[in-house]
């Protein structure tokens, strides 16, 4: 049974085209019947599944849905139409550091972020000081998420969400977090997860990453499949794309 399971999957976003200057404006055009909506798809018949163990990489350029797609299977974005199912604990690694406040210290951050994702706050509590050594934090880690550079925001949130066991990892431009040493750590905790059986969906425009990380490879373009199968042939007609 696939861990991720994707049927026709669509995502349609319904967009207002008036360019009214105020809420009254935008009322009377709505009575006049002068409201413009359009249909925006964002996403079109979407399937494939991704068994345990298994790394699924998804290829395109900005705005062919990769992010839709990815916030569909964090159960963040429901879909329009179709079926999305993910069995087992999701750690998401979508914009990291999404779920982090400025005012709160390193330590508090990570007990936050971990709520989030619905974990045992008290275990992560015990975790929180190897969770900052490990991201190379350990020193700021009872000072402002302000005081933090952007890098060191990303890594902790990276170290967080890698902490515990999850069934599905769910992966977004984070391998390129950090100098070129944490980047070697990013991709060797990867591999320990993957290993561990967990089922990745990773995107990246790092193309080296993903022949070393992707069992197969998922190629969008403007919301729909173009191409799916083996890595290396997926990668290769992208390129030349």
């Amino acid at each position: 049974m696939p861990v991720i399971d994707l049927k026709n999957v669509n995502v349609t976003y319904r967009v207002l085209m008036n360019k009214s200057s105020s809420l009254k404006e935008l009322f009377k055009d709505a009575l006049k019947g002068k409201a413009r909506v359009v249909d925006y798809v964002a996403l079109q018949d979407i399937s494939f599944s991704v068994d345990a163990g298994e790394v699924v990489a998804i290829l395109g350029r900005n705005g062919a849905g990769k992010s839709t797609l990815l916030k569909v299977l964090a159960g963040v974005l429901p879909p329009t139409r179709g079926t999305s199912k993910v069995n087992g604990k999701i750690a998401p690694m979508i914009e990291l550091g999404a779920g982090f406040h400025a005012e709160m210290t390193g330590s508090e951050n990570v007990l936050f972020y971990s709520a989030l994702m619905g974990r045992d706050v008290k275990h992560v509590k015990e975790r929180t000081p190897a969770i900052g050594e490990w991201a190379g934090v350990a020193d700021h880690m009872d000072f402002p998420l302000r005081t933090f550079s952007s890098g060191m925001v990303a890594r902790l949130a990276f170290a967080t969400a890698t902490d515990e066991k999850a069934e599905v990892l769910l992966v977004d431009e984070v391998l390129s977090v950090g100098d070129a040493d944490f980047q070697e750590k990013s991709k060797a905790r990867m591999h320990e997860l993957i290993s561990s059986g967990a089922a990745v969906v990773l995107v990246s425009h790092d193309m080296s990453a993903v022949r070393e990380l992707a069992t197969r490879a998922v190629w969008l373009e403007a919301g729909h499949v173009k191409m799916i199968g083996n890595t290396d042939e997926v990668v290769a007609s992208y390129e030349a794309h």
